[in-house]
């Protein structure tokens, strides 16, 4: 292992550089490692510059293919590397079984029984990054006090010698993966040599070799015969891009599956027309060797007219990972019934799909897609539960049907005569989440189709995928109508005519939460004058809303029985403190003379009101003003008069629309007075849109946005 110094005798500068790495770090110190420890595989991340993604930087034992979603890893990802980088700790995790528990997102690609170890290389000072090592599965659940020890140790080592090339200032040069420890020498008999491989070429059985990257080395007469293609062909290539007939993820997924576990591994496949081919796969840690013999069994089930129980290439592991990963994103049913048609329909070769719930003892059509005319699916929405059609039948027994032609269907509903569309066979599934159905997805085929009874059990699998994320998608849509809802209801639905004034207002939930939130705006008109309020309840959630409505009707309350600007402010202060809440509010309260066309202004902790004159100038209004409404009984709030000429305009807004994570305040301020000098001119709803375009821009808001625009007409 290099030592990082240069030699005696050597020319300073690069070559003392390249002596030092004259042998590959990281490679070296991870084949010892899996050497110490008997591991299968292993692999080394090195932290990027800005320390917020771990990067692969060589790995051995296995292809790195096999870690190919995580070659980069950010530091805050759930996978072992990355915590214990990011908690510079050992992680062991015993098997397949307590993968699944702790890292999910791993166990659904790698779904194979191994053990794996991450541990942090990291000094006193500095994370440098992190090592895995995997065994197959045959190893103890337990990780032995040496093992761990070994690891420990080995990667301290690697943080110390990585230290010594950052304080000197040196680059790692790029290392090639280890993937496998050479074989071994032939021997030095060309007799024996020849005469084994003779010896395999007599076998009536086929037998063939591959390395960890799946490429065949050696395939015997008998083998090249049963794949149906000449031997020349097959080597240097992988079989399932060579052989058309094993062209399938499944098939695949088993090499992978024997070299991560090293447990023999077998397989059957079908050779076009009706041969069936039986798959042995032997691992070793230098690749694997293959036995390939009829499936004589399986070919008697399938003169019986029966497919057997090996892979089913209806939906490939590509496909089922890609749904699952996308129903993860949706949010609505909308959301679900749109990655259902476009990635279930194309797999499963179906032409139509209706998906159905129910709501009050009565069937309703969730979504549908490849009808022409959709009334042939929306006259079934509101069928009570209780008639018998197989919609309902799977929808309250959880039980999925098949009906392989229109026949089947009419001898078991004798009844039903109205199907959806022109369709010769159906597939019925339950979409069952937490234990209840919560809808039936009904896939259409415009030919009689066979469902055997692989293709049932993937159909209904992905039932299972589709529910979850229908159950979700149901809450998430159901949350969001009772909130715009209340939110509706606490804001009031239009603003009254002023003399002398226009108004325009807007509302935008945060992004985060619930959609709902504490701002809340005014207009109410009293006395022969007008006032204006708005405000912001602290928190963006129910809570905060229900308060918010309380404000809002005590000071319109106030305002009613013709309190002063101050008063309003200090009798909605003490509202808030006997209303006994932890919640405190912040609150602009201004009073319009249309006559004069002044306004008198009370400020409550509230962001500073922009005020743009005829002439588009903008200024920030330095309002004098009390603490937050809900902190002090006794708190005073001092009042401004200001003149708003004719032509000017007063916006008011909540710190939603100028705060944001990352922004300084005073620059996004500046920035919003110039947008209002620049657009000031425009229709005031036209205005109104597009300052609170200027608050949404950010992808996350995290607060809500309320703004309020009044301006003063020309002719008042």
């Amino acid at each position: 292992m290099a030592d990082g110094r240069a030699s005696a005798h050597g020319r300073p500068g690069a070559d003392a550089r390249a002596a030092s790495f004259g042998k590959p770090l990281l490679s070296l110190a991870l084949a010892g490692m899996m050497e110490d420890v008997r591991a299968l595989a292993g692999g080394v991340y090195l932290l990027a510059p800005g320390g917020s993604v771990l990067e692969m930087a060589v790995m051995a034992g296995l292809p790195r293919a096999f870690a190919a979603p995580w070659e980069r890893v950010g530091i805050g990802s759930p996978v072992p590397v990355a915590e214990a980088a990011r908690e510079r700790r050992f992680v062991w995790v015993g098997g397949e079984e307590d993968m699944a528990r702790r890292y999910p997102r791993v166990a659904v690609v790698l779904p194979y029984p191994f053990a794996l170890a991450a541990v942090p290389v990291a000094t006193a000072s500095t994370v440098y990054g992190s090592v895995f090592v995997t065994w197959p599965g045959s190893h103890p659940p337990e990780l032995s006090d040496r093992e761990r020890e070994r690891l420990s140790t080995a990667c301290d080592r690697l943080a110390l010698r990585l230290e010594r090339a950052a304080a000197e200032h040196r680059q790692l040069p790029p290392e090639a993966d280890l993937l496998a420890i050479p074989p071994e020498a032939p021997t030095d008999d060309p007799l024996g040599t020849g005469e084994a491989a003779r010896m395999v070429a007599r076998l009536p059985y086929g037998l063939c070799s591959l390395d960890l990257n799946g490429r065949l080395g050696f395939v015997n007469p008998a083998a090249a015969e049963l794949l149906g293609a000449p031997a020349d062909a097959l080597l240097g290539t992988r079989l399932w891009v060579s052989v058309p007939w094993l062209d399938d993820p499944v098939y695949e997924d088993r090499y992978r599956a024997a070299l991560f576990s090293l447990h023999v591994t077998s397989f059957v496949a079908l050779r076009p027309p009706g041969d069936w081919m039986s798959f042995r796969l032997y691992p070793s840690t230098t690749g694997l060797s293959v036995r390939i013999t009829r499936a004589r069994a399986v070919a008697e089930l399938g003169r019986a007219g029966r497919r057997p129980g090996g892979p089913s290439s209806l939906v490939t592991i590509s496909q089922v990972l890609s749904l699952a990963g996308a129903l993860t994103e949706a949010a609505g049913v909308q959301d679900v019934v749109q990655l259902v048609a476009d990635e279930i329909m194309p797999a499963v070769g179906c032409q139509t799909l209706v998906m159905l719930g129910s709501r009050g003892g009565r069937m309703h059509v969730v979504g549908h897609r490849g009808y022409a005319d959709p009334q042939l699916v929306e006259r079934f929405d509101g069928l009570p539960l209780a008639e018998q059609n197989p919609g309902t039948q799977v929808l309250t027994t959880g039980v999925p049907a098949f009906y392989e032609t229109r026949g089947q269907l009419d001898r078991l509903f004798p009844a039903v005569r109205d199907v959806p569309g022109q369709m010769a066979a159906w597939a019925f599934l339950p979409l069952i989440a937490s234990g209840r159905p919560v809808g039936t997805c009904v896939l259409g085929y415009a030919e009689r189709h066979p469902f055997p009874a692989d293709e049932r059990a993937v159909l209904t699998s992905l039932g299972g995928l589709i529910a979850q994320a229908l159950e979700r998608a149901l809450l998430y849509d159901a949350k969001h109508r009772v909130a715009h809802g209340l939110q509706a209801a606490l804001l009031p639905s239009s603003l009254p005519s002023l003399p002398g004034f226009e108004a325009a207002a807007r509302y935008l939930p945060a992004t985060q939460g619930m959609d709902i939130g504490g701002d809340f705006y005014d207009l109410v008109c009293s006395h022969g004058g007008a006032s204006a309020v708005i405000g912001d309840v602290q928190g963006h959630n129910v809570t905060a809303a229900g308060l918010m409505g309380q404000l809002r009707t005590a000071v319109r309350a106030y305002t009613t029985v013709g309190q002063a600007p101050e008063e309003v402010m200090s009798s909605t202060n003490r509202l808030l403190i006997d209303l006994g809440t932890e919640l405190f509010a912040s609150c602009l309260y201004l009073r319009l003379d249309p006559g004069t066309g002044r306004a008198v202004m009370a400020r409550a902790g509230h962001p500073q009101p922009l005020l743009r004159h005829p002439d588009g100038q903008v200024r920030v209004l330095d309002l004098p003003g009390g603490p937050l409404l809900g902190i002090d009984a006794s708190a005073t709030y001092p009042t401004t008069e200001v003149e708003l000429l004719p032509g000017s305009v007063l916006a008011l807004y909540t710190d939603g629309l100028i705060e944001s994570p990352g922004l300084d305040i005073d620059e996004t301020l500046a920035a919003l007075g110039r947008r209002l000098a620049e657009t000031g001119d425009r229709p005031l709803d036209e205005l109104a849109d597009g300052l609170v375009e200027f608050g949404a821009g950010v992808t996350e808001r995290v607060d809500d946005i309320a703004l309020l625009l009044l301006r003063a007409r020309a002719d008042n």
